[in-house]
């Protein structure tokens, strides 16, 4: 694991620890590739972590007087989902930062981080490619601005030098009176599912005729593509049946997909045509926002803490929070996960450990007012911070709502999920009080559980709901 743990107060400071590491230096934001390829061993000879949570103004999504959006380095995909601007002005934005992992990861997955990784299958990167996405990277040496379809030289390789910092996300807003835009993403599941295929539209109308065109593919070569041959043949023409099936047919020339577990190549070359066909068929009917909800479920209901806390937490520096009302100084574990750490440091076994690997939500913790996967947060983010527990939700008077009807309708066989269900559960009702039964659907969709088959989970977070004032 690391050694030395930096929480930097500002961009130069991240910058400096950036360039005194060297090669053996990350930014860490959301960290949830990073914290799982290190545990993994995937990520090896990396020492220094240096934190940016805490740096003022990095998570704000504005609109400049050039009619460009800018996303900042610590906005989340949560946030994107949930933003009136990016909703309106960069839908496709939108429907994919909804579609990345489950609520407690898009709480602490940052677009940026999004786009460094790298992936061809990462959810984003399409989207923004069709909305003509620039980054711009800073380092001590000054800074740059890169287009996004030049940001990537191969599988999980970037144009990014040692030392650099992306900074800033930026492309031109859509004007909903005149473009259009949609994402889609196939996928072997509803959440926490990989892309088999994703995809994303950007057209400019005009009197009901394409102007412009952008087709964006991931999952079918090493890097997103445009499908160009698609991009050209919709240029002039208007979205009728037959124009949609013919650009559908030509997009696949700019797949060239792989065998892996997620699927065959065949399918994948099929499933190219689908996905442009139905997002054609969106844009077309001008049904696409109905692809995401109005007002989707974060497990964050907007009361996260945003203080500053600079500290450099190495060999045996204490870590000073506050977990379930109490301070504490822990003076061990800082070279652990947040899971581990509280399990075997904080010595609070209520919250399991199931995958390690942020797919089971069973580790599920409220930090600073955010439901989050603790077995992919390094433990030194709990320093200054907030936390609580499934031992700090019970109530001076007794149990959580939550807990007693899990109690009562039985949703509970072995038990050993159900902490991280209830944490799961009784955040969304921190932040919709009565929530619908697709509400609650949804806020457990980073939860699973071997033994209910979910009927009466869900029926315990809607009774919960029910006798809450």
């Amino acid at each position: 694991m690391w050694k030395t743990y930096i929480t930097a107060s500002s961009v130069d400071e991240a910058l400096a620890a950036l360039a005194a590491g060297g090669e053996q230096a990350r930014i860490v934001a959301g960290a949830t590739d990073l914290i799982l390829e290190i545990e993994l061993g995937v990520r090896k000879g990396i020492e220094t972590l240096i934190d940016v949570t805490r740096i003022p103004g990095l998570d704000e999504i504005h609109l400049d007087e050039e009619g460009r959006l800018h996303l900042g380095p610590l906005v989340t995909h949560n946030d994107c989902a949930a933003s009136d601007l990016v909703r309106r002005h960069a839908l496709p934005l939108a429907q994919a930062s909804w579609l990345v992992g489950a609520p407690q990861i898009r709480n602490r997955s940052t677009v940026a981080g999004n786009l460094i990784t790298a992936s061809p299958a990462n959810d984003t990167i399409p989207a923004l490619m069709a909305l003509g996405a620039s980054v711009v990277l800073r380092s001590n040496d000054g800074e740059r601005t890169v287009a996004l379809q030049d940001f990537y030289t191969g599988l999980r390789k970037t144009v990014m030098r040692t030392g650099e910092m992306l900074v800033d996300i930026h492309f031109p807003a859509l004007q909903p009176e005149r473009e259009r835009g949609a994402f889609i993403k196939l996928a072997l599941r509803r959440a926490q599912a990989i892309s088999v295929v994703s995809g994303a539209l950007v057209l400019a109308l005009e009197g009901g005729s394409i102007q412009r065109a952008a087709v964006t593919l991931g999952a079918v070569k090493p890097t997103i593509v445009h499908a160009e041959a698609a991009e050209a043949f919709l240029g002039g023409k208007t979205l009728d049946s037959e124009t949609i099936k013919r650009a559908a047919e030509l997009a696949v020339e700019a797949a060239a997909p792989i065998d892996d577990i997620r699927s065959s190549a065949a399918y994948r070359l099929e499933m190219v045509k689908v996905a442009v066909r139905r997002m054609l068929q969106d844009l077309a009917a001008d049904e696409q926002p109905l692809h995401m909800p109005a007002n989707p479920v974060l497990l964050n209901p907007g009361t996260a803490l945003k203080g500053t806390v600079a500290a450099e937490h190495g060999g045996a520096a204490p870590i000073q929070t506050t977990i379930n009302g109490e301070a504490l100084t822990i003076n061990s574990g800082q070279e652990k996960t947040l899971l581990r750490w509280l399990r075997e440091d904080a010595l609070l076994i209520g919250t399991k450990e199931g995958c390690a690997e942020g797919e089971c939500g069973a580790c599920t913790v409220f930090l600073d007012g955010e439901a989050v996967m603790s077995c992919i947060v390094p433990a030194p983010r709990a320093h200054g911070a907030e936390i609580v527990t499934i031992e700090g939700l019970s109530a001076a008077g007794g149990l959580h709502p939550v807990q007693k009807t899990f109690i009562e309708a039985g949703a509970v066989q072995c038990g050993y999920c159900t902490p991280g269900f209830v944490m799961s559960a009784a955040k969304l009702l921190e932040e919709r009080p009565h929530p619908t039964r697709a509400e609650a659907q949804e806020a457990i969709t980073g939860n699973l559980c071997r033994c209910t088959g979910y009927y009466k989970i869900l029926d315990a977070i809607q009774q919960a709901g029910e006798v809450q004032p």
